[in-house]
């Protein structure tokens, strides 16, 4: 029994899982069928693969036995004959390309399944969550934790979610121009989004890595469909500014190192340019958007490459642009963190008093500059905010790297 049989499957579901549900569902309309007949196919991976060894192209045989047991779903439910004919020649065409070529060269649909979720007939506050879970095949326990709200809570609007998808008979298409600006926002929101989960962490280093990969990847995807939209080229700079510093995050045993105490030596130089070519094609385009401003601030950091020194005046301006156009919590917290840097702690700890009590709460990244900036002004209560930061952090390297700063924090306390 080949020993690697059950990771290739796991590889191969984990790297392709949103390709083949796009590809799926774009031609049965259907979500929640494509995922249920992929699922199968997956099971029935684990149970071939260990006896008879991994195909050549694993991802083509889920493709064809995905595609079997879609169509066997349909036989048992009442469907148009012409349309049951239009879903036939479509796999069997699809099929009859990938044996001809010997590897799967099926389209990627991606583009057009994240168009389809934030379709208007969609409630809006489900469209990132859902573009997470059909695209990028993100558990919903994971996606719920990101929104702050139960699992059972998230799986539910989901569900009715990819429903409304089959019942309304929303196309899976890239809209017309005149629909594509309220919808572009939520899809890019929804990319970056995926990049935030990749680089916050989920569950091991290959894990995260392939999801920031895939963010990327759908990034310049959608960038070459949509080549003349400065917010989808300030997202792919804004993308691969913070790629950039990957390498830098931790040190040598794997300890987490803040932004501003990375050795920029480790910084990928020529992504960097890359993004900051990026920031000027989008400038001039006279189009300025959160996306793009983002990206701006990413690329002063990474001017200290060059400078040896962070311009905080410049990060004060950029954050107060986009405060301006798009008042997030994160923006927020980020805002008051640079005026702490750029003016004084006490100033941005009163930026920090602005918010909403109930909004903060559960905010780890809130806490972090809190106890920073307190500990700045020598108060007692930095203490407590770092532990309040420890139990909302989810990385151990963070972790650890906050209880190392709440101990000086204590050893610099009188008594």
């Amino acid at each position: 029994m080949p020993p690697d049989a059950g990771r290739a499957a796991e590889q191969v579901a984990r790297q392709s899982y949103g390709k083949l549900i796009a590809f799926l569902a774009a031609r049965s309309r259907d979500v929640p069928a494509a995922e249920d007949a992929l699922s199968e196919a997956l099971a029935s991976a684990l149970r071939v693969w260990p006896e008879r060894g991994v195909p050549d192209n694993p991802e083509a045989w889920l493709m064809v036995a995905a595609r079997r047991n879609l169509m066997q779903a349909a036989r048992h439910r009442t469907v148009q004959a012409n349309a049951q004919a239009t879903i036939s020649l479509a796999f069997e065409e699809a099929e009859e390309r990938m044996n001809g070529a010997g590897k799967s060269i099926f389209p990627d649909e991606r583009l057009k399944l994240l168009f389809a979720c934030t379709h208007p007939a969609i409630d809006k506050s489900v469209h990132t969550a859902l573009m997470l879970q059909t695209v990028l095949g993100i558990e919903a326990k994971t996606i719920a934790r990101a929104f702050v709200v139960s699992p059972e809570a998230m799986s539910q609007r989901l569900v009715r979610a990819k429903v409304k998808i089959r019942e309304a008979g929303i196309p899976f298409a890239i809209p017309p121009r005149p629909a594509l600006s309220g919808r572009l926002a939520a899809v890019l929101s929804a990319i970056y989004a995926a990049y935030g989960l990749g680089w916050d962490g989920l569950d091991g280093e290959e894990e995260r890595h392939s999801l920031t990969g895939e963010a990327i990847w759908l990034g310049r995807t959608l960038l070459a469909v949509l080549p003349d939209e400065p917010e989808a080229i300030g997202l792919l700079s804004l993308m691969l500014h913070c790629e950039a510093r990957r390498g830098a995050r931790r040190d040598g045993n794997g300890r987490y190192v803040p932004l501003d105490e990375q050795d920029t030596a480790a910084w990928n130089a020529i992504m960097i340019a890359e993004a900051d070519a990026l920031l000027r094609k989008a400038g001039g385009f006279d189009r300025f958007g959160p996306f793009q401003c983002q990206a701006a601030i990413q690329s002063v950091h990474a001017a200290r490459r060059l400078s040896g020194a962070t311009d905080w005046q410049a990060l004060t301006t950029l954050y107060a642009a986009l405060v301006t156009m798009k008042p997030t919590l994160g923006a927020r917290v980020g805002q008051a963190a640079v005026i702490g840097r750029a003016l004084s702690a006490a100033a941005g700890l009163e930026r920090l008093d602005t918010l909403d009590p109930r909004d903060i709460a559960g905010y780890q990244p809130y806490w972090a500059v809190r106890a920073f900036l307190l500990a700045r002004v020598g108060d007692i209560a930095a203490a407590d905010a770092y532990m309040t930061a420890i139990g909302l952090s989810d990385s151990p390297a963070v972790r650890d790297f906050l209880a190392g700063r709440l101990e000086q924090v204590r050893q610099a306390s009188p008594g």
